[in-house]
């Protein structure tokens, strides 16, 4: 199936973190399988253009830096490949960039596509009459074109969680937070009590982990003062490797914060490093509460990456935590008529 958009229609989606799903191909589609990994990028553009300031100006935006990680890690893995490298295994990857500079085109534009030659795939084509129109677009709109990307790979792997779920994960959340949450197969229940639960997913090499908590909230429950200090008494209940050790927040790197909003309900984001009491072990978190005023207490999903022998790859594990919040759901209040 072939679906192309305006781009700007589907930046106001991402932009608003309305979590929407970007694929939705047709039941019994026979496309092939999309290649290509994770957060891998085919940018489909000439020499001229890649080496000059329209491919400056690409990589500054598909190659930054992901802020608190260990090590730099890119937003995307770009390879570039020319119009004419265009083909075989290259036209069926997950995530495609075509930049096409005609006179022809009237004015600069996007447009996406999705499930083209094969599924699930986003391809996204840049157009416009010359380079000095190109920049202009990509001045004013490349953050957006980065979002569309990312949002297409966290539907891949929110999807994935829906339909392959960790049932004892999932239904120990819904049984102590009332809420519904889609956990991908390979977690593992670590830890269910009233107010805490603790999963975690070990690979040979690292490990992804996650802590679901609530607590009643006060007058101050959203502030980053309030938001830390109730992750430090949560996170302590997860054990490190000794005796007498435990998680705690990193004092070496003040997390950030930032206030968003998914699908009307406001949220908090706590973005650092984690260390480990009386012990040597650290990596990054990210934690996402909102106040769940049906029940007056603050909700808390707080993730974590731990893999130090894979330097530098912790994006494409921390992103993997960070896609869960976007399975999360809570139940919809009754209406007067109930």
């Amino acid at each position: 199936m072939k679906r192309f958009r305006l781009l700007a229609v589907l930046c106001a989606a991402a932009l608003s973190l309305s979590g929407c799903k970007a694929f939705r191909t047709l039941s019994g589609s026979h496309l092939k399988t999309a290649q290509g990994r994770p957060y891998e990028l085919i940018v489909v553009v000439n020499q001229p253009l890649w080496t000059g300031a329209v491919g400056d100006t690409l990589r500054s935006l598909l190659t930054a830096p992901i802020p608190y990680l260990p090590q730099t890690e890119p937003e995307f893995d770009v390879l570039r490949v020319t119009p004419d490298g265009f083909t075989s295994m290259v036209v069926d990857h997950r995530n495609i960039l075509k930049v096409i500079v005609d006179p022809a085109v009237k004015e600069a534009a996007a447009g996406v596509a999705y499930d083209v030659t094969a599924k699930p795939q986003i391809v996204l084509t840049l157009q416009a009459p010359d380079e000095a129109a190109m920049l202009a677009y990509l001045d004013t709109n490349g953050d957006k074109l980065v979002q569309v990307l990312k949002q297409a790979e966290r539907d891949r792997a929110t999807a994935y969680a829906r339909q392959f779920g960790a049932a004892g994960v999932e239904r120990a959340v819904r049984e102590r937070f009332g809420v519904e949450m889609h956990v991908p197969t390979g977690y593992q229940l670590a830890a269910d009590e009233p107010d805490f639960v603790w999963a975690r997913y070990e690979y040979p090499a690292a490990s992804q982990g996650f802590m679901v908590y609530a607590y009643p909230a006060d007058g101050k429950a959203l502030t980053p003062a309030s938001l830390m200090a109730a992750r430090s008494r949560f996170a302590a209940r997860i054990p490190g490797p000794s005796e007498g050790s435990y998680m705690i927040t990193s004092e070496a790197f003040p997390p950030v914060s930032r206030v968003f909003r998914l699908e009307g309900r406001l949220w908090v984001e706590l973005r650092g490093f984690w260390d480990v009491a009386n012990d040597f072990m650290g990596g990054p978190f990210v934690s996402y509460s909102t106040l769940d005023t049906a029940t007056g207490y603050v909700f808390t999903y707080d993730a974590y990456v731990y893999a130090p022998k894979l330097p530098p790859h912790k994006r494409n594990l921390m992103r993997g935590v960070e896609h869960l919040l976007y399975t999360i759901s809570f139940p919809q209040p009754p209406t007067a008529a109930e």
